[in-house]
Protein backbone atom coordinates (compact mmCIF):
# COMPACT_ATOMS: atom_id res chain seq x y z
CA UNK A 1 0.00 0.00 0.00
CA UNK A 2 1.11 3.38 -1.01
CA UNK A 3 1.79 6.65 1.20
CA UNK A 4 -1.31 8.23 -0.84
CA UNK A 5 -3.49 5.49 -0.65
CA UNK A 6 -2.96 4.84 3.34
CA UNK A 7 -3.31 8.58 3.62
CA UNK A 8 -6.61 8.30 1.64
CA UNK A 9 -7.83 5.62 3.89
CA UNK A 10 -6.82 7.73 6.69
CA UNK A 11 -9.31 10.20 5.75
CA UNK A 12 -12.13 8.11 5.02
CA UNK A 13 -11.94 6.71 8.43
CA UNK A 14 -11.95 10.03 10.02
CA UNK A 15 -14.99 11.06 7.95
CA UNK A 16 -16.91 8.31 9.05
CA UNK A 17 -16.32 9.15 12.06
CA UNK A 18 -17.07 12.70 12.24
CA UNK A 19 -20.54 12.25 10.31
CA UNK A 20 -23.81 12.51 12.35
CA UNK A 21 -27.16 11.25 10.94
CA UNK A 22 -29.44 13.80 9.94
CA UNK A 23 -32.84 12.06 11.39
CA UNK A 24 -31.56 10.39 14.88
CA UNK A 25 -33.13 6.92 14.61
CA UNK A 26 -34.92 5.41 17.90
CA UNK A 27 -33.79 2.51 19.62
CA UNK A 28 -37.39 0.93 18.57
CA UNK A 29 -36.89 1.37 14.91
CA UNK A 30 -39.99 4.30 15.14
CA UNK A 31 -39.47 7.73 13.43
CA UNK A 32 -39.97 10.45 15.48
CA UNK A 33 -43.70 12.25 15.69
CA UNK A 34 -41.81 15.88 16.38
CA UNK A 35 -40.49 15.47 12.94
CA UNK A 36 -42.82 14.37 11.29
CA UNK A 37 -45.13 16.93 12.32
CA UNK A 38 -42.48 19.73 11.24
CA UNK A 39 -41.73 18.33 7.84
CA UNK A 40 -45.82 17.96 7.37
CA UNK A 41 -45.90 21.69 8.61
CA UNK A 42 -43.40 22.63 6.20
CA UNK A 43 -44.35 20.76 3.27
CA UNK A 44 -48.27 22.76 3.40
CA UNK A 45 -46.21 25.72 3.68
CA UNK A 46 -44.10 24.90 0.70
CA UNK A 47 -47.63 24.03 -1.31
CA UNK A 48 -49.18 27.42 -0.13
CA UNK A 49 -45.94 29.23 -1.28
CA UNK A 50 -45.97 27.23 -4.73
CA UNK A 51 -49.74 27.84 -5.23
CA UNK A 52 -49.50 31.93 -4.27
CA UNK A 53 -46.36 31.62 -6.84
CA UNK A 54 -48.75 29.85 -9.71
CA UNK A 55 -51.47 32.47 -8.87
CA UNK A 56 -48.74 35.75 -9.47
CA UNK A 57 -47.59 34.19 -12.79
CA UNK A 58 -51.10 34.09 -14.07
CA UNK A 59 -51.60 37.19 -13.15
CA UNK A 60 -48.66 38.38 -14.82
CA UNK A 61 -49.49 36.61 -18.20
CA UNK A 62 -52.84 37.57 -17.68
CA UNK A 63 -51.54 41.84 -17.70
CA UNK A 64 -48.88 41.28 -20.13
CA UNK A 65 -51.37 39.50 -22.76
CA UNK A 66 -53.32 42.42 -22.34
CA UNK A 67 -50.87 44.99 -22.80
CA UNK A 68 -49.61 43.17 -26.04
CA UNK A 69 -52.27 43.46 -26.99
CA UNK A 70 -52.66 47.29 -26.39
CA UNK A 71 -49.71 47.79 -27.84
CA UNK A 72 -50.82 45.86 -31.25
CA UNK A 73 -53.82 47.81 -32.00
CA UNK A 74 -51.74 50.97 -31.49
CA UNK A 75 -49.37 49.30 -33.71
CA UNK A 76 -52.33 49.01 -36.47
CA UNK A 77 -53.53 52.21 -36.02
CA UNK A 78 -50.42 53.58 -36.60
CA UNK A 79 -49.33 51.90 -39.36
CA UNK A 80 -52.99 53.08 -41.55
CA UNK A 81 -51.29 56.90 -41.15
CA UNK A 82 -49.18 58.83 -42.99
CA UNK A 83 -45.75 59.84 -41.66
CA UNK A 84 -46.22 63.28 -42.21
CA UNK A 85 -49.21 63.12 -40.40
CA UNK A 86 -47.57 61.52 -37.63
CA UNK A 87 -44.77 64.29 -37.41
CA UNK A 88 -47.41 66.86 -37.34
CA UNK A 89 -48.77 64.79 -34.03
CA UNK A 90 -45.98 64.75 -32.08
CA UNK A 91 -44.94 68.32 -33.11
CA UNK A 92 -48.21 69.34 -31.78
CA UNK A 93 -47.67 66.89 -28.32
CA UNK A 94 -44.55 69.00 -28.17
CA UNK A 95 -45.54 71.99 -28.01
CA UNK A 96 -48.51 71.35 -25.42
CA UNK A 97 -46.60 69.52 -23.03
CA UNK A 98 -42.58 70.49 -23.24
CA UNK A 99 -41.81 68.78 -20.13
CA UNK A 100 -43.08 64.94 -20.93
CA UNK A 101 -41.54 65.56 -24.38
CA UNK A 102 -38.03 65.96 -22.70
CA UNK A 103 -38.19 63.29 -20.25
CA UNK A 104 -39.37 61.00 -23.08
CA UNK A 105 -36.50 62.08 -25.14
CA UNK A 106 -34.19 61.67 -22.27
CA UNK A 107 -35.51 58.17 -21.66
CA UNK A 108 -35.27 57.12 -25.25
CA UNK A 109 -31.45 58.26 -25.38
CA UNK A 110 -30.67 56.29 -22.41
CA UNK A 111 -32.00 53.43 -23.67
CA UNK A 112 -30.51 53.48 -26.95
CA UNK A 113 -27.42 54.20 -25.55
CA UNK A 114 -27.40 51.23 -23.00
CA UNK A 115 -27.70 48.90 -26.08
CA UNK A 116 -25.51 50.51 -28.09
CA UNK A 117 -22.64 50.64 -25.21
CA UNK A 118 -23.24 46.96 -24.64
CA UNK A 119 -22.62 45.59 -28.28
CA UNK A 120 -19.39 46.62 -28.21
Amino acid sequence: MSEFEAEVKKAEQELEQSLIPVVPERADGQNNLLDDEFLGDLKMQAQEYGQKLQDAAVKAKDFAGEKFAQAGDKFKELQGRDPKELIEDAKEYARQKPGQTILISAAIGMVLGFLLKGRK
